[in-house]
């Protein structure tokens, strides 16, 4: 079996599994209990756990309440640039808490869409699946996870990579989760003003509107001003709707200088999630 390793334990989060449990529960204890129904999709950041995990613990928690089958991930490629969408097709995930197995079928279902490509290399470094992966372990243990990394953020991506899953899901007791974080590198009111715009969006259930949001930038800017995961963020959205999803709730914001101190130069951190919660429809 083919297993990527670990690339960031011991660094971004504890390497050791007693240490990491301690953390992981250290968050989600913090996170006061949610009558929420069920999750279809998640966004969640995936910034060093000190920074993130408290964040994250949030979107987790809440869909910790239901049971699934497989957990699609979705980040963007920080270290390698392609075109498309990088799928690790076979395999596993190695982490501190447990090889988390890769659903080969389930991939390769989405892997029928010509957006999608195996590309185990573009996986070797990347931090923004493997952030996900102490939380899925420790509380979604039984599921199977297909890895996707997105390259170059284009409006065609992102189009193609929301059909392709809203199809190889349809009828799978399957989680969807976006990684990303928000505005990197601003001050705090400025890093607020410009997230309040995204959180504006997702709780709206407005991926349409966050990609016209997304596009009013460079594409080389997109991840500062917006979200360096903006595309995988919108295309999770466009599939939960298409799945059945219907509302959407921000849960948590915060960022980096709540951790560190420093206000100068924070990135900012948003949990939330999509599915059927009741009451009034997003977006009304």
């Amino acid at each position: 079996m083919t297993v990527r390793p670990a690339a960031v334990a011991g660094t971004w989060y504890p390497g050791l599994a007693q240490a990491l449990t301690r953390d992981v529960d250290g968050y989600l204890n913090a996170v006061a209990e949610t009558s929420i129904g069920r999750v279809t999709a998640l966004i969640a950041p995936h910034a060093g756990i000190m920074f993130s995990g408290p964040v994250a613990a949030f979107a987790y928690k809440a869909a910790a309440r239901s049971r699934y089958d497989d957990v699609v991930l979705v980040g963007p490629s920080h270290f390698v640039g392609f075109e498309g969408v990088a799928l690790y097709p076979e395999g596993a995930f190695d982490s501190p808490l447990g090889r988390a197995p890769i659903n080969s079928v389930l991939a390769s279902r989405v892997a029928a869409s010509p957006v999608v490509r195996s590309m185990p290399s573009a996986h070797g470094r990347e931090h923004s699946l493997e952030m996900q992966l102490p939380f899925l372990r420790h509380l979604l243990s039984e599921a199977s996870i297909v890895p996707l990394l997105m390259g170059y953020q284009t409006r065609e991506t992102i189009l193609a990579l929301a059909a392709a899953l809203s199809e190889a899901l349809r009828g799978t007791a399957s989680l969807l989760v976006a990684s990303s974080d928000l505005s990197h590198y601003f001050d705090a009111r400025t890093a607020a003003s410009l997230d309040a715009r995204v959180l504006e969006r997702v709780a709206a259930f407005d991926p349409e509107g966050l990609l016209d949001d997304f596009e009013r930038y460079p594409e080389h800017e997109r991840g500062r001003y917006v979200a360096c995961g903006g595309g995988p963020m919108i295309a999770v959205m466009m599939a939960a709707r298409a799945l059945g999803a219907v509302d959407a709730r921000v849960l948590k914001y915060a960022h980096s200088g709540e951790v560190s101190g420093d206000y100068d130069g924070v990135v900012g951190y948003m949990a939330a999630v999509m599915g059927v919660f009741g009451g009034e429809p997003a977006g009304t």
